[in-house]
């Protein structure tokens, strides 16, 4: 994982409650074991026709909807099945944070182990932010995961709550694995006050 940093991006507005797992990634696609190319899957069936041919109402295909690092999505965001394909589309699309009033638990925790932000907001926020962009859609807001706030287009800073382990591993660019592996020097230490430290065992 790479380490999350303090960014400020334009914004992505999908103002759709309950988009579920299936909507953000159709389970058709769940074969592959790979991250590469899920972001051309990434809400597909809104995205293309039967023939596969772009829908040019859909946001992702319009010049508004490139380039962009933050998803403003409706209530309830990721529920449905358990699928680490979700964030893996939105990441491998580029977004790196999602904007939402809620999240699915289960999306959530995959989201943070794959550098994905799930940054959740007051009502009253949420409705401030896609009112700024229908007035601007080039609108940026700041994503400062270290201090767990959004500023929004008009200065105001939105705190919002993250689990800490799940920080700590955001800003540190490593999973639990690579957590443990940076406690190394703290086990060793402990096994060395051990009776029978665990490198005797036979």
């Amino acid at each position: 994982m790479k380490k999350f940093e303090t960014f400020t991006s334009r914004v992505v507005p999908l103002p759709i409650d309950n988009i579920d797992t299936d909507q953000i990634i159709p389970a058709r696609f769940l074969k592959t074991i790979s991250k590469a190319g899920l972001g051309d899957q990434l809400f597909n069936d809104w995205r293309y026709d039967d023939a596969g041919n772009p829908n040019p109402d859909f946001i992702l295909n319009q010049p508004r909807g490139r380039n962009a690092g933050v998803l403003l999505a409706g209530d309830n965001f990721g529920c449905g099945s358990s699928r680490e394909h979700a964030p893996w589309a939105l990441t491998q699309f580029g977004f790196h944070a999602v904007i939402s009033t809620s999240f699915a638990d289960i999306f959530r925790g995959n989201a943070v182990k794959n550098s994905l932000l799930p940054v959740v907001v007051p009502k009253d926020a949420h409705e401030e932010l896609f009112a700024a962009l229908e007035i601007d859609p080039d609108a940026k807001v700041e994503v400062n995961l270290a201090d767990q706030t959004l500023t929004l287009p008009s200065g105001r800073k939105v705190e919002f709550p993250v689990d800490p382990f799940a920080r700590h591993c955001m800003i540190e660019g490593v999973d639990e694995l690579g957590y443990i592996l940076q406690q190394q020097g703290a086990i060793a230490a402990y096994e060395a006050t051990r009776t029978c430290p665990l490198n005797t065992l036979p």
